[in-house]
């Protein structure tokens, strides 16, 4: 009767050590959960945050992009002013109307991406034509383009130089 109660404390002892492994894999399952959901939760925290800075610095770019096509309107308007006009007082106030279009993308965080004489970057400039010139640089503008802050509102249509003659 002795080796009785040494089995019943031996199987007591192991339930206890299997109920103890469980307990020590749902703690682990947990901690694990616990880890991921909050590495979750801290990534939400940074894109909220990345997307209110976002919105902070460009939430006006849709605004400043409709107004572009009015800008280059009004750049086209004065190109074709005939020479005998360009003095004159409605030219001078259109003139105004214009500078103060630029001083609103100014105050927005809008600049002209900068194009001739500089080398290509399809991040910045889009290639509407190619001639004779520096390989690579480009050589003359149709559209200006625009950036705000550092992002690209509209790429700037340039031509590129495409060598030297004889080389193509």
């Amino acid at each position: 009767m002795a080796e009785e109660p040494v089995t019943q404390e031996q199987d007591n002892i192991e339930s206890l050590k299997e109920a103890l492994t469980e307990a020590n894999e749902r703690a682990e399952n947990n901690l694990t959960g616990w880890q991921r959901e909050r590495a979750d939760f801290s990534n939400y925290k940074k894109r909220v945050e990345q997307e209110k800075a976002d919105l902070l610095n460009y939430g006006d770019a849709e605004m400043v992009k409709s107004i572009l096509p009015v800008v280059d309107d009004m750049e086209r308007a004065f190109s074709m002013v005939d020479h005998k006009f360009k003095n004159s007082s409605w030219v001078e106030g259109f003139r105004q109307i214009q500078r103060k279009l630029q001083d609103i993308l100014r105050d927005h965080g809008c600049s002209e991406i900068e194009c001739i004489g500089q080398p290509f970057d399809p991040n910045f400039h889009e290639a509407v034509a190619y001639e004779e010139g520096e390989e690579g640089t480009v050589i003359g503008e149709h559209r200006k383009g625009y950036k705000m802050k550092d992002k690209v509102l509209r790429a700037a249509q340039v031509t590129v130089g495409n060598g030297k003659p004889g080389e193509n």
